[in-house]
């Protein structure tokens, strides 16, 4: 961001005794620009002002509580091989517990996205999966379609941030759960994973080997 400074030039008089003594005026310096305000021919400089970033926050109670906390009875079949994924480490800063670190397993091409965390009945408390979105950032919609694990969703944008999140998402359901807030990164982990740890929009998140 480019700052710009308006100096003014003045000339000041000091009376000593009864002769008036006149100022030189101030000589010239680098660091002195025209008045440009002054000018009628230009226009006053205008400096961008950066958005403010786009955070949906976390309520102080859950907007959402679970009737079956566990794995759905009616979880089907998995059709298919489950594919063999990557995994990095998500750390949580700023979480009341400390350190909060969780292995995920990286969903980044589309079809591993679509998937997700379809068709699995449990998960450990210390996994989940984040979803990379090498795209510009948007709005990104989940559904749970086949997935046997109620979960809680961190929607992070580019730099880190978690700009919402959405708790206690029922299992089994074709409804879409996001946040009004653009985002680079959806993680997903057991359904109030975030309150048990003190996780809240605003916070910040690293990430090894995602």
């Amino acid at each position: 961001m480019t700052t710009f400074r308006l100096v003014t030039f003045a000339l000041a008089s000091t009376l000593f005794g009864c002769e008036p003594r006149i100022e030189e005026p101030v000589p010239p310096s680098r660091d002195v620009r025209p008045d440009v305000a002054s000018s009628p021919d230009k226009a006053a400089p205008t400096v961008p002002v950066k958005p403010a970033r786009c955070v949906f926050p976390t309520p102080d109670k859950p907007m959402r509580t679970l009737a079956h906390p566990g794995p759905d009875p009616n979880c089907p079949a998995d059709p298919e091989v489950p594919p063999n994924l990557r995994s990095g480490k998500v750390r949580f800063v700023g979480a009341k517990d400390k350190p909060v670190e969780i292995v995920a397993e990286v969903a980044e091409r589309p079809r591993d996205r679509a998937r997700g965390l379809m068709f699995r009945t449990n998960m450990p408390e210390d996994h989940g999966m984040i979803f990379v979105f090498n795209e510009q950032p948007e709005v990104h919609e989940f559904w749970m379609r086949n997935t046997c694990i109620p979960l809680d969703m961190l929607f992070v944008d580019r730099d880190g941030v978690i700009v919402g999140i959405v708790e206690n998402i029922p299992t089994m359901n074709d409804s879409t759960y996001s946040v009004p807030c653009p985002s680079s990164y959806v993680i997903e982990v057991n359904a109030g994973y975030c309150r048990r740890h003190g996780i809240v929009a605003g916070q910040k998140i690293q990430l090894d080997g995602v």
